[in-house]
């Protein structure tokens, strides 16, 4: 059973810096992307941030600039360094590693990380 663990969050002023870091319990085979995803309450789960195993990376409009993913491929972790911070980007943060084999992908989650953002 993969288990994702983040950790990093907290509470930090408008203008401060945060990193988070998602590791795996096991090692994780046939990875096609890690990210991250955020849900700020009364609002649904949105991508912030992915990175796929050849490296390539993407982020939603509102962080570009601003944050910043990366992966360790040997320890099957992932981090998202988060600069600038608003208080819009206060929301609980998930990890997530997507696997593909074959047509068949499987999402795995962690159980997420409280962000706040003070203005």
């Amino acid at each position: 059973q993969v288990q994702l663990v983040e950790s990093g969050g907290g509470m930090v002023q408008a203008g401060g810096s945060l990193r988070l870091s998602c590791a795996a319990s096991t090692r994780i085979f046939n990875i096609n992307a890690m990210g991250w995803y955020r849900q700020a309450p009364g609002k649904q789960r949105e991508l912030v941030a992915f990175i796929t195993s050849d490296g390539t990376t993407d982020y939603s409009d509102s962080v570009k600039g601003r944050f910043t993913i990366s992966r360790d491929n040997a320890k099957n972790m992932v981090y998202l360094r988060m600069n600038s911070l608003k208080p819009e980007d206060t929301a609980v943060y998930y990890c997530n590693v997507e696997t593909l084999v074959g047509h068949t992908r499987v999402h795995y989650w962690g159980q997420g990380t409280q962000v706040t953002v003070s203005s």
